[in-house]
């Protein structure tokens, strides 16, 4: 317990969904953990069928399973309270606090996610009670700006814990200036005011070739850089909603004498 304090809080958002988010939540955990901080991961809502079922029975996301492996901790579903499991084109499975509550169709869901905000609210609080540092990860986008009334994910959670956020984008999609200046640009004054560095993933070849793209970044948006995280191809967290195309059209090794080799087409 902290006696009383609650758990200082650091945000991980990004330019869009698969920028490495995760990825950069896990290291972060590591890292705090090695420090000698007790540190938890924390995502208010997953959409995927890529479940985790924990001792107690208990359905969340798989990557805050990761996640809190790397802070050296037990996995809880107070780490990931809302997960959405499709089951539909227009529908999911809604399960609260690891157990199902229903089935929602998307039409009906995003009407009212106030409630599940609450029961998302409530656990972040029961985990800042817990540890010195959470590490909260955001869902796709932080700048939909047509779901900004409903997203409870990024910057609202965010901002109900006083977290300093960390931009992340992926360099090696492309875009990665447009993703980053152009995520800052559009979104509101009170959010961008909470974004205090920025981090670029998957960086291929000599980081020193991108010194001066780092000094743009930095020079346009007025914000430091955390520097590159280089391409790996041995840190396997499940994605959330869907599988990854470079697991498919890169993967990280080619087939085996002695393995059952199984080809997936892309269509």
């Amino acid at each position: 317990m902290n006696e009383g304090r609650l758990a200082k809080c650091v945000a991980v958002l990004g330019t869009g969904s698969d920028v490495g988010k995760s990825v950069a939540v896990a290291a972060l955990c590591r890292l705090l953990s090695d420090a000698g901080l007790r540190v938890a991961p924390f995502k208010a809502q997953n959409m995927s069928n890529n479940s985790w079922v924990t001792y107690d029975g208990g359905e969340m996301g798989r990557a805050q399973v990761v996640q809190a492996q790397a802070a050296r901790v037990e996995p809880h579903v107070d780490m990931n309270p809302v997960l959405l499991k499709p089951n539909t084109d227009l529908g999911a499975q809604v399960v609260l606090h690891g157990r199902v509550l229903g089935d929602r169709e998307a039409s009906d869901y995003w009407k009212d996610t106030e409630a599940l905000a609450g029961e998302a609210a409530a656990s972040l609080r029961r985990l800042r009670e817990r540890f010195d540092v959470i590490v909260i990860e955001g869902a796709g986008s932080c700048a939909e700006l047509n779901l900004r009334d409903r997203d409870f994910v990024n910057f609202r959670t965010a901002h109900a814990a006083d977290a300093a956020v960390i931009l992340i984008g992926d360099i090696d999609r492309g875009g990665v200036f447009a993703q980053i200046i152009g995520t800052l640009a559009i979104l509101p004054e009170g959010d961008r005011a909470r974004v205090k560095a920025f981090l670029v993933n998957r960086f291929r070849g000599d980081a020193r070739l991108f010194d001066d793209g780092l000094q743009i970044l930095e020079k346009r948006t007025g914000l430091p850089s955390l520097g590159l995280i280089p391409m790996y191809r041995d840190i396997d967290i499940d994605a959330e909603d869907a599988l990854p195309l470079d697991a498919v059209l890169d993967p990280p090794e080619g087939p085996r004498s002695g393995r059952v080799n199984v080809a997936v087409l892309c269509l």
